[in-house]
């Protein structure tokens, strides 16, 4: 007998899956990109978000068909699954696993830095694990609560950003953006793709709570475009006006580079300094609740359809939330904190992500063929052109990657094939 689904509240609109796709972003803009200019120099970094906004603009048109198609919480996970089987399943759960719980620690840290940066009696390590319970705490509460909750921080996060274009704008100089621009040529342009699709990373989380949309054939739509819009405008014009203020080396390789650079403008003891890296903690937060629920949804629909202990699919019977898919996902989280680095933790997570794009990518050309009549509400634009562009560049993103990180990418594979063995070796796939 099959087993029956358990439902989570339909409760999201247009304006919470725009927040949502904001939100679980826009600690991107904050910190992170920079380490990029460190391997490939400011306008090297620039070629490689180039690059990669151009990849996510094509994988966000043609991944909203498929989270319009198949809104389940599952996401990547469900899309494979229904392509490829339980194999295909197995690969699309752990890359995208892998991309959320390693970017939420990343940003957890990144808010204990700026919380010490802000006053240094602050431990970065605890004052990350307690984000950690406050923000699972906050999540546990419900869909429609903590969506409002991504909403606020989201749109103070975005204005925060416009305010720090506004104050460090007049002081840009073009050359001190192309000094040294390329240090090390093409080769850097690909070292840094990591930390470019850090700019974007995590969007597509927003497919893990398509179970808990209202209208999701049109919701998800304008949740989308518009998300990946907001983003690639506040992308560039942070990285290319943060690299003219002043000597951009200074700032390649700390957790918080935007009050670095309005110090550098303003004066590190201007109150408006103090002002923005406080206000700044919005971005983080924004990133850090929403990826939370994301991977969250995830763990849960893993469980509910038998990959994962089934009472990880257990929904709070008050606040319908599945509360230990998020307690579990913070206990690892937690765990990372203590294990690895901000600059590691990118790398794991973009090295996850790219992964999950290209299984991504070849189920909506498997199910375009073996599934031609699956109602399709919303249509990839210049099919098959555009995913197919998505793909290559994915796959140009993950060699990259491999390259220039042997050792993560051969611990990475090396866990996706033992993952793959042991859920045939216990025979799930019969289940």
């Amino acid at each position: 007998m099959l087993k029956e689904k358990t439902p989570l509240k339909k409760a999201l609109s247009a304006i919470h899956l725009w927040a949502i796709a904001v939100g679980l972003v826009i600690s991107g803009e904050y910190f992170g990109w920079n380490y990029g200019w460190n391997v490939a120099g400011t306008v090297g970094m620039l070629w490689a978000t180039g690059i990669v906004t151009i990849l996510y603009i094509a994988f966000v048109f043609s991944f909203t068909e498929l989270t319009t198609a198949i809104p389940e919480a599952g996401g990547p996970f469900a899309y494979a699954n229904r392509a490829f089987g339980p194999a295909g399943a197995v690969i699309a759960a752990f890359t995208t696993l892998v991309e959320f719980l390693f970017a939420t620690p990343a940003i957890a840290y990144a808010l204990g830095s700026y919380i010490h940066f802000l006053d240094p009696s602050f431990s970065i390590i605890h004052t990350a694990v307690l984000m950690y319970v406050i923000f699972t705490i906050i999540n546990l509460l419900g869909i429609k609560e903590s969506a409002v909750f991504t909403l606020i921080v989201t749109l103070l996060a975005v204005a925060e950003l416009l305010l720090y274009l506004g104050v460090t704008a007049p002081h840009f100089k073009m050359n001190n953006f192309l000094q040294n621009g390329t240090p090390f040529g093409w080769h850097g342009v690909f070292a840094a793709l990591p930390f470019a699709i850090w700019f974007y990373l995590a969007i597509e989380g927003v497919a893990m709570v398509a179970e808990e949309v209202k209208t999701p054939h049109r919701t998800i739509p304008i949740g989308y475009i518009t998300g990946i819009g907001t983003l690639a405008f506040l992308a560039l014009a942070v990285m290319v006006i943060t690299g003219g203020i002043g000597d951009w080396q200074l700032l390649a390789k700390i957790d918080y580079p935007l009050p670095q650079a309005v110090g550098m403008v303003l004066g590190k003891d201007n109150q408006l300094t103090r002002l923005f890296t406080g206000i700044g903690l919005f971005g983080l937060v924004a990133s850090f609740h929403s990826i939370i629920t994301g991977v969250s949804r995830q763990i849960f629909a893993l469980a509910r359809e038998n990959y994962l202990p089934a009472f990880l699919s257990k929904v709070h019977p008050r606040f319908k939330t599945p509360y230990w898919a998020l307690i579990a996902s913070s206990i690892v989280g937690i765990i990372c904190i203590y294990t690895g680095t901000t600059d590691k933790l990118i790398i794991l997570s973009a090295l996850g992500a790219v992964s999950m794009y290209i299984i991504s990518m070849l189920s909506l050309f498997k199910l375009r063929k073996k599934e031609p009549n699956l109602l399709r509400t919303f249509k990839t634009p210049f099919y098959p052109y555009m995913p197919m562009v998505a793909l290559v560049l994915s796959l140009v993103c993950l060699v990259a990657i491999c390259y220039f990180n042997f050792e993560l990418s051969l611990i990475f594979f090396t866990a996706l094939i033992a993952s793959l063995v042991i859920f045939f070796a216990l025979g799930k796939h019969k289940i």
